[in-house]
């Protein structure tokens, strides 16, 4: 009776076993195709599937396919230290100060301009309170009216929030009738000391306003 031996993946011999046993090993999955044996008359240990004839055993499937090795992974990141958090804070810092600083220079002007308007707009609505007692005085008299009459007293007696003064009386250049009003708005050299123009045309019931105020801060019914 042939005695076979057989070699686990830990290097370690087993047997002798007869044929019949090592058929049993075989189908208990206990050893298979590429497991190494030998037997008497073999000068080296071979697979186990060069002797399937012999055995009598069933065709044995042929050995797995290597597996691939998983892709490897990326390490976890490691943990950044306080002088790098510091330097990622600082830098942010920066960014922010930048930003800011940018949106302060394109905001900040135009604001500037906005509270000018307003300011220009205010003092227009102060003088064009008088309109309509310059229209009544012309459409009464016939004639223009000056601070000298007694309904329109001294220039400085107009005064208020946004103007300084009004001048009342008829424009040399157009011969119309109308009002100087000089613009108050301290601290605001752009407006401050400025001359509002406003002049009635009684042939379209019409006032025109105009300004030595740059355009810009003027609202458009009263550019130039």
């Amino acid at each position: 009776m042939t005695e076979w031996y057989y070699a686990t993946a830990d290097g370690r011999r087993h047997g002798p076993l007869p044929s019949a046993e090592l058929q049993a090993l075989v189908a208990a999955g206990t050893i298979g195709a590429r497991t190494l044996v030998w037997r008497e008359g073999q000068a080296q240990w071979r697979p186990l599937q060069d002797f399937a004839i012999e055995l009598g055993l069933p065709a044995l499937p042929p050995p797995l396919p290597a597996t691939t090795p998983a892709a490897a992974t990326q390490p976890p990141p490691r943990n950044l230290s306080g002088c790098a958090i510091a330097a990622l804070v600082a830098a942010a810092g920066v960014f922010v100060v930048a930003v800011l600083g940018i949106l302060a220079a394109i905001a900040l002007p135009t604001y500037q301009d906005y509270t000018l308007r307003a300011q220009a707009s205010a003092a227009i609505a102060e003088a064009q309170a008088h309109q309509a007692d310059v229209v009544a005085f012309l459409e009464a008299h016939g004639r223009c009216p000056t601070n000298d009459d007694e309904a329109f007293g001294r220039a400085t007696s107009h005064a208020g929030a946004h103007l300084a003064s009004i001048e009342f009386g008829q424009f040399e250049s157009s011969t119309l009738c109308g009002m100087a009003a000089t613009i108050r708005a301290p601290g605001h050299e752009q407006l401050d000391g400025n001359t509002l123009w406003l002049e009635y045309n009684p042939a379209v019931d019409t006032w025109m306003c105009s300004s030595s105020v740059e355009d810009r801060y003027l609202p458009h019914s009263c550019r130039g």
